[in-house]
């Protein structure tokens, strides 16, 4: 239950996106299309999980034992480099439409604060663990959560502003304008889900 727990705050309660404001340039750049969003949402999904493993391996293994911790940022912006060009090469060959759609937010993904920031969290243990020990298991669990909740928010985000397209809007407001205030109202939506982890511990008992 502990586990589900880390799920459900990862997604709902401390979204990466809406709540820690992480990954805030995919969420606004690519975020037009529904079909676009669920696909950067994947590509995130996938390099962050496996990032998250990666990183904690040469966190615990190379740079903790041999006190070079200090190069934690430039190692795991590396390793997240090399995973996204693994990525854009697959995509390039099995889906080239959704390469050309994605376009350069693709290769940002390098640059994403979301990975980099969650791989960091997991490897150093400071994440919301409820109760559980950092391990390798509840570091991959939180980062899957989290990336379903960045790909969740981006979907939403996207569906809102494809509606948005079809409503005329004051020419003021067209444009990124309307999409910060509308991202401003989800990330307020989102705002109900507080408290949501603290009941479900106490009513499990963790």
């Amino acid at each position: 239950m502990a586990y589900f727990l880390i799920f459900v705050t990862a997604i709902f309660v401390n979204n990466i996106v809406l709540s820690q404001f992480l990954g805030i340039c995919p969420f606004l750049g690519v975020s037009k299309k529904v079909e676009t969003a669920t696909g950067m949402g994947a590509a995130v999904a996938f390099v962050l999980t496996i990032a998250t493993i990666v990183t904690y391996g040469i966190q615990k293994l190379v740079l903790e034992p041999f006190d070079l911790v200090y190069l934690q940022t430039i190692a795991f912006i590396l390793v997240i480099a090399a995973l996204v060009q693994m990525v854009e090469i697959v995509l390039k060959k099995v889906s080239p439409a959704l390469y050309q759609a994605l376009g350069v937010f693709l290769p940002l993904i390098t640059t994403n604060c979301c990975i980099l920031g969650v791989a960091i969290l997991v490897a150093n243990g400071t994440y919301a663990t409820q109760g559980l020990e950092p391990s390798l298991l509840t570091g991959v669990i939180f980062a899957v959560s989290t990336a379903i909740g960045f790909a969740l928010a981006l979907v939403v985000f996207a569906g809102i502003r494809e509606q948005l397209a079809l409503m005329e809007i004051p020419k003021g407001m067209q444009g990124m304008s309307i999409a910060l205030v509308t991202a401003g109202l989800l990330a307020m939506a989102f705002m109900g889900f507080s408290g949501v982890d603290n009941g479900l511990s106490k009513l499990f008992g963790l």
